[in-house]
């Protein structure tokens, strides 16, 4: 009699656990939903920063070949025109001889993001 009263037991504890698997499958797929929506201005920021690290340097790429004359033109102008290009705003360009060094910003969504980068002859630096 106690055998037959516990296969019956553990019956409708089975039944009484079913769909307990989707809660949890719906719990799951739920944090890691809010976890994606919770760092997508992680990412945002750092594809920013890349965008400005990437300006940046072509912007002082483009005013270094025009200190050392490989292309005509004024530097600084060169390096605002390229920064522009890139989708960045020239803050500061300075020229040390021929060594051209830039600083530029990117910002889009409320986020913003800066870099500088720093181009010449190897025999400059």
């Amino acid at each position: 009699m106690m055998a037959s009263r516990l296969r019956s037991g553990l019956r409708h504890g089975v039944a009484d656990a079913r769909g307990a698997g989707s809660v949890l499958v719906v719990a799951i797929i739920s944090a890691v939903l809010l976890l994606m929506l919770a760092s997508a201005p992680l990412y945002r920021g750092l594809m920013l920063k890349g965008l400005a690290a990437t300006a940046a340097d072509a912007a002082a790429l483009a005013a270094a070949d025009v200190a050392i004359g490989i292309v005509p033109g004024i530097a600084c102008d060169s390096a605002a025109s390229v920064a522009s290009a890139n989708g960045a705003v020239l803050q500061e360009c300075s020229l040390d001889g021929l060594v051209a060094t830039v600083s530029v910003t990117v910002s889009a969504g409320g986020l913003g993001a800066a870099a500088t980068a720093t181009a010449g002859p190897p025999s400059a630096r």
